[in-house]
């Protein structure tokens, strides 16, 4: 299973620069690249932050940019989205029983999650009791095969200072629901960093993030706070398969400088 990831997209309306970068320019060529390249995949994940500050406006815009994708898409909120907003301009996208924007899908590979970590006013994520009891539900269905999760907030420690304080406030309720679960956990993947990590918990559970797409952090784990940059518009190619979980970095309008010398054969 091809699935493609892509984080941080913060749009707001269509001129408009967020931190030096024109958010809807890099969107668009980053699913231009995306439907070029990679029409064969499954489903598109955006792990939050879809637009910077909840405008209507800016959600109508995403829609309009996702528009030319053959397959479908599962989009999760993060601490810069709107739900009120977000639900007007995507109403037929699924959400639970409470309103919130989650939702599960079954593959041959296992159960996908995607949660919904955003709180009106709040930089960090919330998951409470409401939320967690989709999430068991979620999880005491899924079968057999260890489930991959999605979601904008990292669940565990990041390691990054600027995010120390605004990561996922649920004092590890979600990780301790994915731990007890028997068949194990694939992969979780999160947004929110705005920069690429990937690593494992203290309890095995392998977890990353890619790259953002709009407006990116020059990568400094000791610093509170850290510089803004720009730089290619950006994507992950995630697959599952019968050998496990690997993840793709991709960035549009790379400059091929040589073609490979030696090329493995089947």
């Amino acid at each position: 299973m091809k699935i493609i990831q892509i984080t941080d997209t913060h749009l707001v309306r269509p001129g408009r620069r967020v931190n030096g970068v024109d958010p809807e320019a890099q969107l668009r060529a980053a699913i231009a690249d995306i439907v070029d390249r990679h029409a064969d995949a499954e489903l598109l994940a955006i792990t939050g932050d879809l637009c910077d500050d909840g405008d209507p406006e800016a959600y109508g815009l995403l829609d309009d940019i996702l528009a030319p994708l053959p397959f479908p898409y599962r989009l999760m909120l993060g601490n810069h989205d709107h739900r009120p907003a977000f639900v007007g301009a995507f109403p037929h996208h699924p959400r639970d029983a409470a309103g919130y924007v989650q939702s599960w899908l079954d593959t041959a590979h296992g159960r996908l999650l995607f949660l919904d970590t955003h709180e009106a006013g709040v930089i960090g994520g919330i998951y409470g009791p409401d939320r967690l009891a989709w999430l068991d539900a979620a999880l005491d269905g899924a079968g057999e095969e260890p489930v991959t999760v999605f979601l904008h907030h990292p669940p565990m420690p990041d390691g990054l200072a600027h995010f120390r304080n605004i990561g996922l406030h649920d004092d590890g309720a979600v990780m301790a629901r994915l731990r007890a679960h028997r068949p194990g956990v694939r992969h979780v993947v999160f947004g929110h960093v705005h920069v690429p990590i990937a690593g494992n918990d203290r309890h095995g559970i392998a977890f990353s993030s890619g790259q953002a797409c709009a407006h990116r952090f020059v990568t400094d784990i000791d610093d509170l706070c850290p510089a803004w940059t720009d730089g290619r518009p950006c994507y992950r190619v995630l697959v599952i398969d019968d050998f496990g979980f690997r993840a793709y970095a991709s960035e549009v309008g790379e400059t091929p400088t040589a073609k490979a010398t030696f090329c493995a054969g089947p």
